[in-house]
């Protein structure tokens, strides 16, 4: 079965980045959604709420190579915040931020530090989400309704899932404006340098959910129950452990793996996992990184490295081990480049992955981010998961957290 974006996908903030590449850059399957009880389409957004929107805005545009594309606020008519609309390729990233003293927004950050707060997805049918959702026992926080301006109407609506964390359900196929009504287009004034590339990713991989000891098959199923999901991976035992530390993670994704969902809950181990780590900084479950699909990913590191943001460090072992030159076998990166670079490969019965995950970006030691770029692999680095954890726990030590 072959799939083609109707004009509403190609539409719904994908730019120029096409199918074809979405299908390599992030693994897509083939799928017939006609069945679905719950038909996701896309990520829509990852939201986000931040201390300081205006800042964080500014640094996602410097050192993510983000472009500012709409924004609402106290000039548009939205006193009590700030929102600022970011994309790169079909990802988009929306930074709130609380303008008055009272506002929940930062009632919402003094508990939770900088984090994500709404993975939005876009759906081709609202209504129908929605019944489904609420026949399987969700939490239904916005009911479906519609929001018009000048550029037409959105379907929108809301449901709950781990810790304060809520997917926005959202139709835009009959709208053409920058985001959201009630936003107004806004363009980037920083200025890139002389033969930077367009964009520094294409697209959104995937997003990580921590959630308490226990809870994670809870999520599994409910995944499988309210949004239709499928299992895609499972890690257990000795799959995400250490000398000192370990978890469990399983993910979920919807039909075509255009929209994935790793869930980890800590194991018992000698020492606090990184999962234990970002549940009691968090405080509560919640989205602990976000995957970045990009074609180049050794020109994506170089640019963000360029920029300032750090990134976690691999051993010299890592790459001089002759069984991971065995079985990882030709890439299209040599291996003393990837040294080099610090990134990590993996290969799978499906093809080769190359990833490197940035140091917390925030003052909380919560939210980081991964950069993948996949040769065929549908995987998630399992045979990277060793040396990553232990450089995690390299960063906890220092933080005095393990």
């Amino acid at each position: 079965m072959t799939h083609t974006l109707d004009p509403h996908e190609a539409s719904a903030g994908m730019d120029d980045v096409s199918y074809d590449q979405l299908r390599q850059l992030v693994g897509l399957v083939d799928h017939d959604s006609s069945a679905d009880p719950f038909p996701v389409k896309a990520m829509d957004a990852v939201v986000f709420i931040s201390g300081n929107a205006t800042q964080t805005a500014w640094f996602y545009q410097v050192a993510f190579g983000m472009q500012l594309v709409a924004y609402s606020g106290p000039e548009t008519g939205v006193p009590e915040r700030k929102s600022f609309v970011l994309k790169s390729g079909s990802a988009r990233f929306v930074i709130n931020g609380g303008v008055k003293p009272d506002s929940s927004l930062l009632d919402h950050h003094r508990r939770h530090g900088d984090g994500v707060i709404d993975l939005a997805l876009e759906v081709s049918d609202v209504d129908k989400c929605i019944a489904h959702a609420r026949s399987q026992g969700a939490t239904v926080l916005e009911e479906p309704h519609d929001v018009s301006d000048n550029n037409g109407t959105v379907r929108m609506a809301a449901i709950a899932t781990y810790g304060e964390t809520r997917h926005t359900l959202v139709d835009r196929s009959r709208y053409n404006g920058p985001y959201l009504p009630g936003y107004v287009a806004k363009r980037s004034t920083v200025k890139r340098p002389e033969g930077a590339p367009k964009r520094l990713f294409q697209a959104v991989d995937h997003c990580v959910g921590n959630v308490e000891l226990g809870k994670m098959d809870y999520w599994v199923e409910w995944y499988h129950r309210v949004m239709g999901f499928v299992n895609m991976a499972e890690f257990v035992g000795d799959d995400i452990a250490t000398e000192y530390s370990a978890l469990m993670s399983k993910v979920v994704s919807n039909g075509n793996h255009r929209v994935k969902f790793p869930l980890n809950e800590p194991a018992i181990a000698k020492k606090k996992s990184q999962i234990d780590e970002y549940l009691e900084f968090y405080d509560g479950a919640g989205c602990q990184h976000i995957a970045l699909a990009t074609n180049d990913i050794i020109g994506t590191v170089t640019a963000m490295r360029n920029a300032g943001v750090e990134f976690l460090d691999t051993p010299d072992s890592y790459y001089d081990d002759p069984e991971l030159r065995a079985r990882i076998g030709e890439v299209r990166v040599p291996i003393e480049t990837l040294k080099e670079h610090r990134i990590l490969v993996d290969r799978d019965e499906d093809g080769y992955l190359l990833q490197i995950f940035t140091k917390p970006i925030g003052d909380r030691p919560t939210v980081f981010y991964e950069l993948i770029e996949r040769h065929g692999s549908l995987g998630f680095g399992k045979g990277n998961f060793k040396a990553l954890f232990e450089a995690i726990e390299r960063e906890q030590e220092r933080r005095g957290n393990l």
